[in-house]
């Protein structure tokens, strides 16, 4: 890990620390969590327990009380003990499991804090797991992931990079470059030896597989993303072709007021549902016509700017009415890669729909084919493909960032040894390589992104 002096010594300030904080979320609940972390966990903990601390054993479970200074009780609690290194941070570890509440909760964590305890900061317990090599970098990410996973795939996502399913690809890659460096290297520092423990095709021929795997890695950011932080879905059309009936069949419920008067919506409504395991954030939109009415017009400027952000367009027509040359212009503006022209209003008499690509008529006021259309976002989403449950999805933006840095170094490591450029050049643009995977997994990562990605975690966690 890279770490200039300065940051070497506050680290080590702050790991000789023992720190506490409220591991559960605020609010009223059953029970809350404090949890205490350091060398001198025990020693805090036995000077605010009813019973002798230092002589529990590690990973039980005992019932005593919370005692101020002056010895009376607080609350009954259980206290939990996981003496280093069996224990999330490595470290010595006690959590004390008193009733909820923000009030009591608050009160345990101020007597840990008069017993010697410093208030934890966001994301501290998961760091101390960093540094004492309890998890790498992409684990540690993944619990932040897991707290705030919105979909029963992004759980699953989340779950699977803090099993190591990512760490795993990444240290087989780093494990094949290294191999191959070193033989580089030995070019590069016995030139006249003229050493070979491969030759040139052989190392080019081994490079483009890696390079073809690394690439398939880093196309799963798309499916990633979805996955992890879902999908904006906008609702967009003209006023009463039925916009807000769709939000509702889409939703189950009557979330949307529904009249007969057009320009009922004149603001954007956001709802939130999923769809085959995945998030999807729900607007919908106010009618887009031309109107001189300053309200509406405002609602319709938004419209314009959601339509924008979304991810996927819903573009309602009114299947019994002539498609307008406004609604044309509107269908021709919309990148086809990410609408789905919805034909509502199918339960009366209509025309037979236009051939658009990626259309489906339905109609929302008796719930027909909204499972077809349902199933359509979801094909339309993931461009045809539903991800492989099998395969190791790059979920975050930092970790894309390391592959594509990655790759690019080792098309030119390619390039090099293709052309005959020099060892030490190519040398360099492989452990470039190297780096930026080390990136990911935290092996040689600097200050800066681990305080960008700590900070980003809760108190507590």
């Amino acid at each position: 890990m890279l770490k200039s002096p300065l940051f070497s010594i506050l680290l080590f300030m702050n790991m000789n620390e023992t720190i506490a904080a409220i591991a559960t979320p605020p609010g009223t609940g059953g029970i809350a969590v404090i949890r205490i972390s350091g060398s001198k966990a025990i020693e805090i903990a036995n000077k605010l327990f009813s019973k002798d601390v230092f002589a529990l054993k590690t990973h039980t479970l005992t019932f005593g009380k919370v005692l101020d200074q002056f010895r009376a009780q607080i609350d009954e609690v259980l206290l939990a003990i996981m003496k280093a290194p069996r224990s999330f941070t490595g470290e010595d570890v006690i959590e004390i499991h008193c009733h909820g509440g923000a009030l009591i909760s608050q009160k345990v964590l101020s007597r840990c804090l008069e017993c010697g305890a410093k208030a934890a900061g966001p994301g501290q317990f998961s760091q101390r797991a960093f540094l004492n090599g309890k998890l790498d970098l992409s684990q540690a990410e993944a619990i932040q992931q897991l707290i705030h996973a919105k979909s029963e795939k992004a759980t699953q996502a989340a779950a699977n990079q803090l099993k190591g399913s990512l760490s795993s690809h990444i240290k087989q890659f780093q494990h094949s470059l290294t191999q191959i460096a070193a033989i580089i290297e030995a070019w590069v520092d016995y030139p006249e030896e003229g050493l070979e423990f491969a030759s040139k095709e052989e190392i080019i021929s081994e490079l483009q597989t890696i390079y073809s795997s690394l690439f398939k890695l880093q196309s799963t950011f798309h499916e990633g993303k979805i996955i992890s932080q879902g999908v904006n879905l906008c609702i967009l059309g003209a006023p009463n072709v039925g916009k807000s009936s769709l939000l509702n069949a889409l939703l189950g419920f009557d979330r949307a007021i529904v009249t007969d008067i057009a320009g009922t919506t004149r603001d954007l409504l956001q709802e939130e549902i999923t769809l085959g395991g995945i998030h999807f954030n729900l607007i919908d939109t106010a009618g887009i016509r031309q109107t001189d009415e300053i309200i509406e017009k405002m609602g319709i400027e938004r419209s314009k700017q959601a339509q924008k952000e979304a991810d996927l367009i819903l573009l309602v027509l009114d299947s019994t009415q002539t498609i307008s040359n406004d609604e044309i212009k509107l269908i021709d503006s919309l990148p086809k890669s990410k609408t789905i022209l919805v034909w509502n209003k199918i339960d009366h008499p209509h025309s037979t729909p236009s051939p658009y690509e990626n259309s489906t008529p339905i109609s929302a006021k008796n719930n027909t084919e909204i499972v077809t259309l349902q199933n359509d976002i979801l094909q339309l989403v993931f461009n045809g493909n539903a991800p492989d449950k099998s395969q190791v999805t790059i979920t975050q933006e930092r970790h894309y960032q390391e592959l594509t840095r990655a790759l690019e170094s080792l098309k030119n490591v390619i390039e090099g040894l293709e052309s005959d450029l020099s060892a030490e050049f190519i040398s360099f643009d492989l452990r470039d390589g190297l780096k930026a995977l080390g990136q990911i997994i935290g092996t040689n990562v600097t200050e800066d992104i681990l305080g960008a990605i700590f900070s980003k975690f809760c108190v507590g966690k």
